[in-house]
């Protein structure tokens, strides 16, 4: 009988992980089966448990959930401690273990799929909340030269920066005069049409602007383009953390190039 695994979340209708771990398990010949669960905002530990008591073995988590799943583990792995959120859980009889494999996604995505060298590089990374928060470690363990939050409410970039040490915070006018080699855009404002306001200039020559965002043409990706940056929307990512999770729930890593090639040629 084939192990259950789903991803939670509210809405999930639109995710591209079902399709993304059937793909996954055909090509390393694991035997799962991954669904959808819409769980309603109050009741995500519920569903939880329901999923576990049927069987389930792990559950990716989506928004608005990761910090609730964080604090709804027994056990956390330290990149998980680090975000203070969970996109991923190990379900078992006896306790729920959570990781967060978003940061690692990132990186993995810059690095192999875009030839991008985070080491020595100058990077700004867009946003406090929640999806800054998981990915900022491994960023900052990439080692670059420069790290620097910047978000509309500068004591929020400061509150997440003293997580690293090393990281510099600001708002977003005081990024007047300086330049990046990735500009990374972990706020909502693509949601919503908006652009956050960022110097034209933020970009320097040869600079990656990276939204974490997928499947549509944001503002900030226009706007970087104009300025004359590489541009890249977060499929990547989504990919690279969905084969990382494969990883921590089956023991085995897939390949990645070709579920991206084909998300992106569809």
């Amino acid at each position: 009988m084939a192990d259950r695994y789903g991803v939670i979340g509210h809405p999930v209708a639109h995710s591209k992980s079902p399709w993304i771990h059937a793909q996954f398990a055909r090509a390393t010949g694991e035997a799962i089966e991954y669904g959808a669960i819409d769980a309603p905002p109050d009741g995500f530990a519920s569903e939880v448990e329901r999923f576990r008591a049927a069987g389930g073995r792990g559950l990716n988590v989506t928004l608005p959930f990761k910090r609730e799943a964080f604090e709804l583990c027994a056990q956390a792995t330290p990149r998980a401690r680090d975000a203070q959120a969970v996109n991923t859980l190990v379900l078992d009889r006896e306790r729920i273990f959570g990781d967060n494999t978003d940061g690692v996604g990132l990186v993995r995505d810059l690095a192999g799929n875009l030839g991008f060298d985070a080491a020595g590089a100058r990077i700004l990374l867009l946003g406090a909340g929640g999806a800054a928060q998981g990915v900022l470690g491994p960023l900052a363990q990439a080692g670059p030269a420069v790290l620097v939050i910047a978000n509309r409410t500068p004591a929020r970039a400061e509150a997440l920066a003293a997580r690293v040490p090393g990281t510099g915070a600001c708002g977003f006018a005081g990024l007047a005069g300086r330049e990046f080699d990735l500009v990374v855009n972990a706020t909502s404002a693509g949601l919503g049409g908006e652009l956050p306001p960022l110097p034209r200039t933020l970009f320097a020559r040869g600079a990656l602007a990276y939204d974490m965002m997928y499947g549509r043409e944001t503002e900030f990706l226009a706007m970087a383009r104009a300025a004359g940056a590489r541009t890249s929307d977060g499929l990547g990512m989504l990919v690279e953390q969905a084969a990382e999770s494969f990883f921590v729930w089956r023991g085995v890593r897939p390949a990645t190039a070709p579920v991206l090639a084909a998300l992106r040629a569809a």
